[in-house]
């Protein structure tokens, strides 16, 4: 099965610097969520694969061949600003997609009814998209990718604007498509939404890739926290060396032990805690997506501005 992969793309407009050596790979049948702030590069890395920007420098592959325009042809994109006609009817407006992308009429047809039904948005597809909520347009968007049966999925921002019930519904395409063998790439502002429906993800910061792996990956941190719902910790944290009290309300505790003797000490951790009275909770507390972001994104900024300062 094929991959989409991202070698070293750079791109500038004049002076600025819009991706800096960025590389990624979208595996066949997983989701990559894409995350930065606004201004990263998010969107120009998509429009490189997309065929509508040229990169500077670096390729983009598909199966490890570069990606052409009969590669791009299969690619289901989902831009961020909406690319819909607002008074063309959502049935017409996908069937004609779907023809543009070498559907006969019966098949676009079949795809449309399929995906409107699929997205919950069946009982729209009499209507003009300028009468839809934004939630349904963004519904529409989502079909318009899907129509041709992509083989790769690139969507920017899918769930911007979406309440609960219709991310739930898009989260679900979304799987369906990847354990079907499509890659699924998309950006997305929500990490709590990335974290729990992606496989790999991605932080990009000013064009730069700074992190890029499995959840579990980015989660692993030099220092270790454990909650421990149990005796007081000033009662036993002291007897493991390099452990100290993050908070206590004099119960619950967070312990963190730092450095390499962090993948060894929870057992130690847990026979003082144990030798102290009662434990009733023992686990280990990883870092968010959220908290990870935020630490690397600002770790990243006060190093910029260090530089900056020596400078």
């Amino acid at each position: 099965m094929s991959a989409l992969t991202l070698d070293s793309l750079n791109k500038s407009y004049g002076d600025l610097r819009a991706l800096r050596d960025l590389s990624m790979e979208v595996p066949a049948g997983e989701i990559v969520g894409f995350v930065g702030s606004n201004g990263a590069g998010k969107s120009t890395a998509m429009r490189i694969v997309l065929g509508v920007l040229e990169a500077d420098s670096g390729q983009v592959r598909w199966g490890g061949a570069p990606v052409d325009l009969a590669v791009r042809r299969r690619i289901g994109y989902m831009p961020e600003e909406r690319g819909l006609y607002p008074r063309m009817k959502v049935s017409d407006q996908l069937v004609y997609l779907a023809r543009l992308h070498g559907l006969d009429t019966a098949s676009a047809r079949a795809a449309m009814e399929q995906w409107t039904e699929a997205l919950g948005i069946a009982d729209r597809r009499g209507d003009e998209i300028l009468k839809l909520s934004l939630g349904n347009q963004q519904r529409v968007q989502l079909a318009a990718a899907l129509v041709h049966s992509p083989e790769i999925l690139v969507l920017d921002e899918p769930f911007s604007g979406l309440d609960p019930v219709a991310v739930d519904v898009m989260s679900g395409v979304l799987r369906a498509q990847a354990d079907a063998g499509v890659p699924v790439l998309f950006s997305s502002h929500q990490l709590e939404l990335v974290e729990s429906l992606c496989d790999r993800v991605g932080i990009i910061k000013s064009g730069a890739m700074v992190k890029f792996g499995r959840i579990e990956e980015l989660r692993r941190t030099d220092d270790r926290r454990w909650v421990v719902d149990g005796p007081p910790p000033q009662s036993w944290v002291s007897a493991v060396p390099s452990a100290h009290v993050v908070s206590t309300d004099g119960r619950r505790s967070v312990v963190e032990v730092r450095g390499a003797s962090a993948d060894t000490v929870d057992q130690d951790l847990l026979r003082s805690a144990m030798a102290a009275g009662p434990v009733h909770e023992f686990s280990l507390l990883r870092p968010s997506l959220t908290e990870l972001y935020r630490h690397v994104v600002t770790t990243d900024s006060v190093a910029t501005a260090r530089e900056t300062v020596s400078a």
